[in-house]
Parts: structure tokens; sequence; C-alpha cells
């Protein structure tokens, strides 16, 4: 019987040694959790004064403009629009307004090179030595193979006036 009491004594031993670990770890897990709780209380807390101090900040910040707010009639608010608008146009039109002087010089001096072109044209004349006659002899002649400078020798005018001739009818 020995053996059996010395079992037993065992067993309550090993039962009374898990009771015990189980009591400290009950414990333990119990001081953690009411760490937890206490920090999660405190940052709860710390929220709650927020939200106190922000509500009190807003609902002054709420009065205050309450009384310093006038509310703008539809005319003031038409007359604000304008200036807005005129603001942002005016650099728009001054911008335009420089483009057309620009343009306006363009055409100024444009017109002065036509008038001086034209001017010039009109001084160019035709050459007076050539007559119908000679324009048939020297396409003949050009046409049979003979140089321009022959042609020009030949009927006493300049070469010019044969190249001319021939760019006239479209030959050179």
């Amino acid at each position: 019987m020995d053996f059996q009491e010395f079992n037993i004594e065992y067993i309550v031993v090993a039962m009374a040694g898990i009771i015990l670990y189980l009591l400290y770890y009950v414990y333990t897990k119990d001081a953690q959790y009411s760490k937890n709780i206490r920090s999660v209380a405190s940052v709860v807390e710390e929220l709650n004064r927020e939200l106190f101090y922000l509500k009190k900040n807003l609902t002054e910040t709420q009065g205050i403009i309450q009384e310093n707010s006038q509310r703008m009639n539809d005319e003031e608010i038409y007359q604000e629009i304008e200036r807005s608008v005129y603001d942002m146009v005016q650099p728009i039109s001054m911008g335009l307004k420089q483009l057309q002087d620009n343009l306006n010089a363009i055409d100024v001096e444009m017109t002065n090179r036509i008038s001086q072109l034209e001017s010039g044209v009109k001084q160019i004349s035709i050459p007076t030595s050539i007559h119908g006659n000679d324009d048939e002899k020297i396409l003949s002649l050009f046409k049979q193979g003979v140089s321009l400078e022959t042609i020009s020798k030949e009927l006493h005018i300049s070469q010019p006036e044969v190249e001319f001739v021939l760019k006239i009818n479209k030959i050179k």
C-alpha cells in the first residue's frame, strides 16, 4: 500500500502544482489585461478631453463667424464677380491690343514695300530695240541651234534681250 499512497501523494502534489501554475497564469494575464485596460482608459480619457476642447473651439468660432459675418446681397455679389472678371480679362485685353498694334504696323510696312515694288516694276521697261520681226528671227535662229551669243551679234542686240525673248515665248 505504500506504493499506492506514494502515487496518490504524487498525484495530489502534481495537481496542486498544476492548480498553482493555473492560478499564477490567471493572475499574470489578469495583470496584463488590467494594464491594457488602464492604458486604453487613459487614451479614451485623453480623446474625450480633446473632443471637449474641439467642441468648445468650434462653438466659439461659430459665434465669432456669426458676429462678424454680414450677408452680401445680390448686387454686391454681382459687383464682386464683375471686379474679379475684369481683373482676369484686363491682361488679355491689353495683350490683344498690343497684338493689334503690331499687326497694324506690319500692314503699313507691307503696304509701303508693295508700293516700292510696284514703282520699281514700272521703271523696268521692255527693251525698245526688240520688235516683232526680231522676235521671229530670234526664235527661228534658236530653233536652228544657233547660240545666244551669235544671235545677239547677228541681230545687233544684247544677249540678255535674246534671253528675254526666249523666256517670254517659253522656249528657255
